[in-house]
């Protein structure tokens, strides 16, 4: 569900749809996302100061069920 929501934000903001590359890994607690974008798009998905990316990650965490794992976003750019 939360990745799904993540690639949905991501996907609005970015121009290169085709190129945006997700990441996933699963730890015992937690599950780290890095979304590797071009670099066109890395000031869309980041937005001025960080603030579409702290929203983001603000969202995915009240999405998280009570108890679940915790969701972190990393947004990198693609090299």
């Amino acid at each position: 569900m939360e990745l799904e929501l993540i690639k949905y934000i991501v996907e609005t903001f970015a121009e290169s749809k085709d190129e945006i590359e997700y990441k996933v890994e699963e730890k015992e607690d937690a599950v780290e996302v890095t979304v590797l974008l071009a670099s066109g798009d890395m000031g869309k998905v980041i937005g001025k100061q960080g603030k579409i990316a702290k929203a983001l990650r603000t969202l995915v965490s009240a999405a998280t069920p009570r108890g679940g794992k915790r969701y972190f976003v990393e947004i990198k750019e693609k090299a």
